[in-house]
């Protein structure tokens, strides 16, 4: 009896590694991007990828959210988590989606965590016998041997009711708990409400239509194999800042020193100082004013003179804009059209817009925009972002000898046109709380 090897050749098993996917991402003004990326990239990595392909300045701020549109919720995600990980707790028909924008706050906890947690709401645990020091707050965090407490009262939706009720929380370690008696942290008092192993904590996005939340400052906690509204967690806080602190908290809880990890990664990589180019090294300041060109030597003449020629640009610039325009209209039809073409400047939007693209883009100091004003159409407002609150500032209009200029404290300080307000203002905090530092970009309306 004769017998026959037969020879069966195996697929070849792509490791997880270099296995592609298709991802989309959506960007600030609602354009998106398909990208190939392997499958365990993260959302730094895509981050990274998506500065260079959008030739964006990386000032590390760039970030991936998490929208879910259908139940009306997002988050951060991490630098350091699964992009295709994420993805794999979304339903098959789904409206969710990944963005990519600036989010100014992600790490701001760590230079000034004070501004993060106030201290009616912070308590140590009994592990470091009741020691605050709030000069090594987040390190506590960090610390696998101490913990500080996070309490207060948060509106909770009651579960399979449209009611709210005003409850006492208590953050530790463990889990988020609530008290069933007042402001009790007692062990026979507390009762448990969640852990975040498998939980995300996620902003609410349209809390008072779409789950008749008391406040604006909605948040919830999602497992994350739950898809739908049922399986969220929703609690509201009273004011910005206390919702700031609780979801910073759990984030901080949740993932620990890997968050610290992820906020000096970028940092060590910009040790080594940048080696400037011969060509960058020669440049000279030079004035072609006279008959003969000369090297300016003088620094100050040369700042004098790269201001006036940004003038006279801009002078010419208005010009072009508008033919008929004579030297009175110059001014105004830079106030018309030319810093619409700045990120800054958002034309047209409400008070209450303004605030949720700020909050959207961070609560930290100097993340601003102007915007017309709705009450006065003749002037502008700069809304600005201190203290985590939002204020607003009247931009006028003063006409003198035929030149109009615009000031934001009484005249005493004037500028032609509103790109001028914006630069002094970024170098100088004037009559303002602080500096402008970051302008509020763009973002497309989503509707909920």
């Amino acid at each position: 009896m004769n017998f026959y090897a037969r020879r069966v050749t195996l697929p070849a098993i792509t490791p997880l590694f270099l296995q592609k996917r298709v991802i989309k991402v959506y960007n600030e003004d609602d354009t998106s991007r398909a990208l190939e990326v392997p499958s365990d990239i993260t959302a730094r990595d895509v981050c990274q990828l998506l500065i260079l392909r959008n030739h964006c300045i990386d000032d590390h701020s760039w970030t991936l959210f998490e929208h879910l549109a259908r139940i009306g919720i997002e988050r951060t995600i991490e630098d350091h988590e699964s992009v295709i990980g994420v993805q794999s707790s979304w339903g098959v028909e789904t409206d969710d989606r990944l963005y990519f924008r600036k989010n100014y706050a992600k790490y701001e906890f760590f230079k000034k965590p004070l501004d993060f947690f106030p201290e009616h709401m912070v308590s140590i645990s009994s592990e470091t016998n009741g020691i605050l020091n709030h000069s090594q707050l987040v390190q506590t965090f960090l610390s696998t041997s101490s913990c500080p407490e996070i309490h207060g009262f948060l509106h909770a939706k009651e579960q399979g009711k449209k009611t709210w009720k005003k409850i006492y929380f208590v953050l530790r370690r463990s889990g988020l708990y609530l008290s069933n008696k007042g402001t009790s942290k007692e062990p026979r008092h507390l009762q448990f409400v969640a852990e975040f192993s498998d939980s995300d904590v996620y902003t609410l996005l349209a809390g008072r239509k779409k789950y008749r939340a008391p406040t604006d400052y909605g948040f919830c906690i999602k497992h994350n194999k739950s898809g739908g509204a049922r399986g969220l967690r929703l609690l509201c806080a009273d004011e910005e800042r206390s919702r700031t602190c609780w979801v910073t908290a759990i984030r901080l809880l949740k993932y620990g020193m890997q968050l610290y990890q992820n906020f000096i990664q970028p940092h060590r990589k910009q040790k080594v100082s940048p080696v400037r180019s011969i060509s960058e090294n020669s440049l000279v300041a030079m004035d072609f004013s006279g008959h003969q060109s000369r090297v300016i030597e003088n620094p100050t003449e040369a700042l004098s003179v790269a201001v006036e020629e940004g003038l006279s640009w801009r002078r010419k610039s208005c010009l072009r804009l508008n033919p008929q325009g004579g030297p009175s209209t110059q001014g105004s039809t830079s106030n018309l059209v030319l810093h619409r073409t700045h990120p800054w400047f958002h034309h047209k939007i409400s008070r209450d817009e303004a605030h949720k693209l700020i909050a959207q883009q961070g609560l930290i100091d100097g993340v601003f925009l102007l915007r017309d004003s709705q009450s006065n159409p003749k002037t502008f407002v700069l809304s600005l972002c201190h203290a985590q609150k939002i204020k607003h500032f009247q931009i006028v209009p003063l006409e003198e000898d035929g030149e109009l200029f615009f000031t934001l404290d009484d005249g005493h300080t004037r500028f032609i046109d509103l790109i001028q307000l914006v630069e002094f203002y970024q170098l100088n905090k004037g009559v303002l709380p602080c500096q402008l530092k970051h302008h509020c970009a763009r973002i497309a309306r989503i509707a909920l």
